[in-house]
């Protein structure tokens, strides 16, 4: 198993704390392969996949931000109606609960993943790896 990295930054929901954080990795020259973002009145957290994980991560660290770097899974999915849907039934029929998730898509219209977090991600590995998905791999994406 290649667990895939994506970076939670912790941080108050105000205006221009978006900005200072896609900043860091404009100015370092990461490019974020997808996102998402989860808000809590005053906080929320933001989740990242970046090619230059550990970079980011680095950075983020330095300029005082609160982050974590987690790992992952990522199972591709077909883009057309339904496609989330099937590889959701087959993480639900494992009995695996998804924590959170985002969707990165590697070739525009053409090849999508669905990323996300588990518990315990060796128990869902074991429990997927034979059922014939495809599995995003960090070296797919990671420049470093």
């Amino acid at each position: 198993m290649e667990a895939v990295p994506v970076l939670s930054i912790f941080a108050e929901n105000k205006p221009g704390k978006l900005e200072k954080i896609t900043e860091v990795l404009a100015k370092e020259g990461i490019n974020i392969l997808g996102f998402s973002i989860v808000s809590v009145k005053d906080f929320g957290v933001i989740k990242f996949l970046v090619d230059k994980p550990e970079k980011a991560y680095q950075k983020f660290k330095e300029r005082g931000f609160t982050v974590a770097k987690v790992p992952c899974l990522g199972i591709e999915l077909e883009d057309r109606p339904g496609g989330l849907y099937e590889v959701v039934k087959l993480i639900s029929s494992k009995e695996i609960n998804i924590e959170s998730a985002l969707v990165y898509v590697a070739e525009t219209r053409k090849k999508a993943y669905f990323v996300f977090e588990v518990e315990d991600l060796d128990s869902a590995w074991e429990k997927l790896k034979g059922e014939g998905a495809n599995f995003l791999r960090a070296s797919d994406f990671i420049k470093e």
